[in-house]
């Protein structure tokens, strides 16, 4: 990051590894924020797990308190009578084999996809190229289900997703900028409450070390675990 006037400012009132109070931090984050563009409030959090078990790794979705609706372009994998109740959900795109054949060409035009149970079949073939993007449909995301009215519905009003990176941290959006502080702890809290209820049995010691916000373009403020919740 270049060391610019604003960056020399927040260098000078920020004292590394200070920890601040929930709705302090926010305040701060508020204060620093970009006036061009309403930036996102980022959470991300240090667990006490072993990435290399696979029963430890977390992953999650969830509808906090208060989102901004998402302009999500959706894809849904169903055939039969699911294919009208999608387009009347507001999918952008549905298909059966077509769309399955399109997508190994590489049309890849939309940001998340759904499928039913019985189409999963032939869409596990998709696995190498919807995988890496993390596309692939997922009964533990709420992907690979047989609502597919209410799976469109929570993703259109801005379902997050979460989940361990290689390092054992969880990263994730929890709101905007121009939110309220108020409406911003509660999808804090309520955020941190669900991923406590993750928790892997075999994991020993402390869960969560350490709690970070930021937003989209400012800085890293470590916030003190005993003001959450």
């Amino acid at each position: 990051m270049k060391n610019t006037k604003k960056r020399k400012t927040i260098m000078k009132e920020l004292k590394d590894e200070a920890k601040y109070k929930l709705k302090e931090a926010f305040t701060i984050a508020k204060k620093y924020s970009s006036k061009k563009f309403d930036e996102s409030i980022d959470v991300s959090v240090v667990l006490g797990i072993d990435i290399k078990k696979s029963d430890q790794q977390i992953r999650g979705v969830m509808s906090l308190p208060k989102m901004p609706e998402k302009k999500v372009k959706i894809a849904v994998f169903a055939d039969g009578k699911d294919i009208e109740i999608a387009k009347k959900a507001g999918a952008e795109i549905v298909g059966g084999e077509e769309l399955i054949e399109n997508t190994k060409k590489g049309q890849i035009n939309f940001d998340k996809c759904i499928s039913t149970p019985e189409m999963m079949v032939k869409v596990s073939a998709l696995g190498q190229i919807l995988g890496p993007k993390g596309l692939m449909p997922n009964p533990k995301l709420g992907t690979v289900t047989k609502d597919i009215d209410e799976a469109i519905k929570k993703i259109k009003a801005g379902q997050i997703e979460f989940k361990t990176d290689k390092a054992g941290i969880v990263h994730t959006s929890i709101g905007k900028i121009s939110f309220d502080e108020d409406d911003l702890v509660k999808n804090f809290n309520y955020f941190f409450s669900e991923l406590q209820k993750k928790k892997p049995s075999s994991t020993k010691g402390v869960f969560i070390k350490k709690l970070f916000i930021n937003t989209t373009m400012g800085p890293g403020l470590q916030i003190d675990p005993t003001s959450v919740m």
